[in-house]
């Protein structure tokens, strides 16, 4: 089996659940009912809604939310985000009322687009970096390395790897993922629940903020208004730049389910591209949806680089816009690859 089926059969998992419950925690009458597989559609289907009503009450109306937003009950998922989704029924029978509720998972309705790739250019890159985050800002590479420590946040001039500059963050925190905005770096810690300010030019720490529902800290990346971050799930959370607080998230999907494990994020001709934690690939993601529109299979790439016992997996996407190429490396390489990509 060729690698790059091997890669698409191996990221491209289904993981559905659906559940019914009441929010008052007691016994429902009613339970919501699809005519969908498993309570799963794909964007453009359409999910015909009714009630099983088993003690035949004597209903009076019923009216159906998703995520808190009123729905018909032949709902077509047109410009929904993708994901896992609360659907609830507001039932009012003889007098009363009853909330019930399940899930409905929205997929993609076509699968992501194959892509491959051309080396342009190999650079040296320090095989002691153990890369978290990697972003051009002004003709430089910022880098973020991991590892207790060892962690780092660094100015390199990619084409001969010098360091620039490089700061330490504290051997209580493990580095993550970093995103450059308005002249602003801003850098995650893994499960420290905090990140860190800097300035751009002299990388000093200006500030601090913590996290919100996120699980832990793994990718950021901006497109100019918002900052967007992973944290290890399949889940990216939409950051306010001014306040850093989430006000949003968009969640993973294909057409067969949900992607796991998304860590470092580059924002490129407004998609996301995320690395996938230990598949050597990166997903094409759609920013507003969610929907994997491309995968890309780096994983040749690990066989190019010096072969050591603290060789790790790809992770390192940087978008050069003065180039228009992508920039990919990876935790304890030697190499930083200049490639193109294009539609296999």
């Amino acid at each position: 089996m060729s690698s790059i089926k091997l890669f698409i059969i191996t990221v491209l998992s289904l993981s559905l659940w659906t559940c019914g419950d009441n929010p008052n925690g007691k016994k429902n009458h009613f339970v919501i009912k699809t005519d969908a597989k498993n309570n799963t559609i794909a964007l453009g289907e359409t999910v015909n809604l009714s009630m099983d009503n088993p003690k035949n009450k004597a209903i009076s109306s019923v009216t159906y939310h998703l995520n808190g937003v009123a729905i018909d009950k032949n709902f077509t998922a047109t410009d929904v985000p993708l994901g896992i989704h609360t659907l609830t029924a507001k039932v009012v029978y003889e007098g009363q009322t009853e909330e019930t509720t399940t899930n409905l998972t929205v997929l993609n309705n076509k699968p992501p687009v194959i892509y491959s790739y051309n080396i342009l250019n190999e650079y040296p890159h320090d095989i002691t970096s153990y890369t978290q985050g990697l972003e051009f800002h002004n003709g430089i590479l910022y880098e973020s390395t991991g590892q207790y420590g060892e962690s780092k946040l660094r100015k390199v001039k990619h084409d001969t790897g010098e360091i620039l500059k490089s700061v330490t963050i504290g051997n209580q925190y493990f580095g993550e993922g970093l995103t450059v905005l308005n002249d602003k770096i801003y850098q995650l810690t893994w499960k420290e629940n905090i990140g860190f300010v800097y300035n751009a030019e002299t990388l000093e720490k200006t500030g601090s903020f913590n996290y919100g529902k996120s699980k832990e800290g793994w990718g950021l990346c901006n497109d100019g208004k918002t900052i967007y971050k992973s944290d290890g799930t399949h889940t990216i959370w939409k950051l306010n730049p001014e306040t850093l607080a989430e006000e949003g998230f968009i969640q993973v999907f294909t057409n067969t389910g949900k992607i796991e494990s998304l860590n470092e994020l580059e924002y490129i001709n407004g998609k996301i591209y995320a690395n996938i934690y230990q598949r050597n690939g990166v997903l094409i993601i759609n920013p507003k949806n969610g929907a994997v529109e491309g995968v890309i299979d780096f994983s040749p790439l690990q066989k190019l680089v010096k072969q050591h016992p603290e060789l790790d997996v790809l992770n390192g996407i940087a978008y050069n816009p003065d180039t228009k190429t992508i920039f990919v490396t990876g935790k304890d390489w030697d190499k930083l690859f200049e490639v193109e990509v294009f539609v296999k």
